[in-house]
């Protein structure tokens, strides 16, 4: 990647407004000499506007100068003015207008009257309260509980609508993992369901010389012939 912007079009500046030589315009702007040749007879970059690196910071007139005095010489890039680039800016607690401030705690009510699965850092971060304000709301604590109304935070100018709906959505997300984990704990293992063979199957099992499932009789049944005779007894 070349050092600065616009190669071809800083040679075609230095071509028009220096003695510097190919060499060097081509060194300095990190192109074949040929390259440069090419621009200087029309053939590369034709109709090209040139970019004047001294008026973007990339090269001082000194520079130039000492090029045009010493054909030897290799033009330097000036030290950047800033040598690193600087830090994003992080982001801190949402601002909310002095204005807007006093309606917080109605849309603290409204969420925790429709949507109490949204936890009170959500509720923070969306419009720009406090924890314990939330709690003071939660425990009719709050300075103006008696006056407080659920009011949407949108309605109120705290949010907008897409934000609500992403916020509202991760917490039914989130409440809907957890039940259906908590369901998975109590239900446990279950039993494997017993099968009792069929009659064919049991006579199967006789066959083999296994024992043959006994039936169920009661005692009526069992001592209802005894005393009574046999054909032919007296």
């Amino acid at each position: 990647m070349a050092k600065i912007l616009m190669p071809k079009a800083t040679a075609v500046w230095l071509i028009d407004n220096t003695t510097l030589t190919f060499e060097q315009i081509a060194e300095f702007c990190e192109l074949h000499p040929l390259e440069v040749k090419g621009i200087a007879d029309g053939e590369v970059a034709e109709n090209m506007r040139g970019a004047d690196p001294v008026a973007s910071g990339e090269l001082t007139r000194e520079e130039i100068e000492k090029g045009e005095q010493d054909k030897t010489y290799t033009l330097q890039m000036p030290p950047l003015k800033h040598a690193s680039v600087p830090e994003a800016k992080k982001k801190g607690a949402r601002f909310t207008p002095v204005s807007r401030r006093k309606d917080r705690p109605d849309a603290i009510a409204w969420f925790l009257r429709h949507h109490p699965e949204v936890t009170d850092a959500q509720i923070s971060k969306l419009i720009g309260t406090t924890k314990s304000t939330i709690e003071s709301v939660r425990s009719r604590q709050h300075w103006n509980a008696p006056n407080l109304k659920p009011v949407d935070p949108v309605t109120l100018g705290l949010c907008s609508q897409i934000e609500l709906d992403a916020i509202v959505s991760r917490a039914a997300a989130k409440k809907a993992n957890a039940r259906d984990e908590k369901d998975a704990r109590l239900s446990g293992p279950t039993l494997r369901k017993v099968v009792t063979p069929a009659p064919a199957a049991a006579d199967a099992a006789t066959a083999d010389g296994e024992e043959p499932r006994r039936e169920n009789i009661t005692a009526e049944q069992l001592f209802a012939n005894f005393g009574k005779k046999k054909d032919g007894e007296e």
